[in-house]
């Protein structure tokens, strides 16, 4: 051995027995560095800010979401390393979730402070539960089961997201791909939640590689095969999806749909008395400019018909006589149109029941969809997932006082009914799924609608309760992702925001403009084909959330031992 090697072996040994400390356990070295508190606050919302922009319309720089995550795994193993308390990564984790749901969401501001509040402080909380949740998991199991259970965790937790009734699933992850449609055509397999995974596998990777570069001084050269998992993770999932985007072509036969986008002030008209009348005509009046011989549905927003009123007195009531008169003229053409209903019980039908002061007998009050065919036969469907705050009260069938808390919405406050399952309309010669607002974002329900023989999907929505804020443009591109999922073409009608038409591919054509009133016109096609998704559902939300569960209990099972054999 020459003395320069000598020198340069003594020099190495040096600085890893100085600035380094070893983990005997994990056989791992790790740089001896001091975070200060406001290093470690910094790399908290570091991680907040760059989820927010990666997400749709408030950044919408997608690929940021690969590493995102990058920061908050480096300080979770920087409290490990330190043996600092757990709850510290609770903290910080809440600090970067915060964040990410006030920059992203702060729109719902608008509609509602208090809902604003609630929904970004609590949604804040569950996304930080996880991550401490993966914590516990890596310091009382093993760092390789902790970074697994992460995937498992966080994925089951979005699934359950979808499916409770303080559900506010619009952060999902995988809805970060809303803007690219190109590079997840594959949803139509795993639907939303397999962006979620691949978010969160990238991520991993990329911090592995951070880590064994600086926390076990190894050289770039030998993360060479990491490299490539990284570029296999990232490149053959955008492989398949491009091919199969610009090899796909919609199926089925197409028909002429018109959306229409009264753009009716949600705030200082829409609910007021009197009104309904002239909101009936303005929607017509704009239908009327686009019919052709060819036209097979009119589609007009939620609560078009704004005015409450007894499902079962429809055909007696003058603004019904009014539509019939109005279809008639224009060629008798079937029409989905949003409506606010009510329906009387003897006795009480559910939650959202509620007693009449003026006499015996009980009446819900729905956010409905309305359809009336060519012979004047109608439908309804009631919206089934409602928004938290605003038309559920979460758990308040188990704590009844919450209702007191509700926000008044468009002259009804309180819980509202729902349908049991998810409905379809049956038009003379095509049946559709009748998707209402909010229940556009939910992936399974709309599955559920196409596997019950949906060819098409329409939504009638009304996102004038956000103003021109990012809110309305995050609502319309999350329907991309319900197109490719189910492989089925989608009319949007919105009362004001974007109205539209999406392809099977998840490309949108005709977006209206904010605040404006408009009509358009378009073909789509009629799909009767079921992809994995339509059929199966949501598989890996299932299968991750039955993991979940075990390996959440098999953790505290060794905390609880660590802790028993330590005492």
């Amino acid at each position: 051995m020459n003395k320069t090697t000598s020198k340069k072996g003594f020099i190495e040994s040096f600085f890893l027995k100085t600035l380094c400390v070893q983990n005997k356990l994990l056989g791992y070295f790790y740089p001896v560095i001091t975070l200060k508190k406001k290093h470690r606050y910094i790399l908290s919302i570091l991680t907040g800010i760059l989820l927010s922009i990666s997400f749709p319309f408030t950044g919408s720089l997608t690929f940021v979401g690969f590493v995102a995550l990058v920061p908050l795994l480096f300080l979770e193993n920087y409290i490990l390393i330190k043996r600092f308390r757990s709850l510290k990564v609770l903290t910080h984790a809440y600090i970067s979730f915060f964040t990410y749901n006030a920059i992203t969401t702060f729109w719902v501001w608008n509609a509602s402070p208090g809902g604003a509040i609630l929904a970004i402080a609590l949604n804040s909380l569950f996304m930080a539960v996880v991550f401490y949740c993966f914590h516990l998991t890596k310091k009382y199991v093993g760092h390789k089961e902790g970074y697994i259970s992460l995937l498992i965790y966080w994925i089951g937790f979005e699934y359950l997201h979808y499916n409770w009734e303080a559900s506010w699933t619009w952060l999902t992850l995988g809805n970060t791909f809303s803007v690219t449609p190109a590079l997840v055509q594959w949803y139509s397999f795993t639907g939303v939640l397999g962006g979620s995974l691949w978010i969160l596998l990238v991520n991993l990777i990329v911090y592995r590689i951070y880590q064994n570069i600086y926390f076990n001084r190894e050289s770039w050269k030998i993360q060479t095969p990491i490299f490539y998992t990284v570029l296999f993770v990232l490149l053959v999932p955008i492989g398949v999806s491009l091919t199969s985007y610009y090899t796909y072509i919609d199926k089925g036969n197409s028909i002429e749909v018109i959306a229409v986008q009264p753009n009716i002030d949600p705030y200082n008209e829409k609910f007021e008395r009197g009104m309904l009348n002239k909101q009936l005509k303005k929607i017509t009046r704009l239908a009327a400019q686009k019919i052709t011989d060819e036209t097979a549905l009119i589609v007009a927003p939620e609560t078009a018909i704004s005015t409450p009123f007894f499902e079962q007195d429809i055909q007696r009531l003058s603004f019904f006589r009014y539509l019939s008169t109005q279809k008639n003229n224009l060629n008798n053409i079937p029409w989905y149109i949003g409506a606010s209903t009510m329906e009387f019980f003897s006795e009480k039908n559910s939650r959202a029941s509620m007693k009449l002061q003026s006499g015996p007998g009980y009446i819900e009050y729905y956010n409905s969809s309305l359809l009336i065919r060519r012979d004047n036969s109608t439908d309804f469907a009631h919206k089934s997932k409602l928004v938290p705050g605003v038309e559920v009260i979460p758990f308040s069938e188990y704590l009844s006082f919450l209702e007191d808390f509700s926000i008044e919405n468009g002259g009804t406050s309180g819980t509202l009914g729902i349908e049991k399952s998810p409905q379809v309309f049956k038009t003379e010669d095509f049946t559709f799924a009748p998707v209402i607002c909010y229940e556009s974002i939910y992936g399974e329900w709309v599955a559920e609608q196409c596997k019950k023989g949906a060819q098409l999907i329409c939504i009638a929505t009304n996102d004038g309760w956000w103003k021109d804020t990012p809110g309305y443009k995050q609502h319309n591109s999350f329907a991309v992702l319900r197109a490719i999922e189910n492989r089925r073409a989608i009319v949007r009608s919105a009362n004001t925001g974007t109205s539209c038409f999406i392809n099977q591919r998840g490309d949108i054509s005709q977006a209206t403009n904010w605040w404006e009133a408009d009509v358009i016109s378009g073909k789509v096609h009629l799909n009767s084909e079921q992809t994995f998704y339509t059929k199966h559902g949501n598989v890996l939300g299932r299968s991750f959330a039955f993991f979940a569960v075990l390996i959440l209990l098999f953790t505290f099972v060794k905390r609880f031992k660590s802790k028993y054999i330590k005492s």
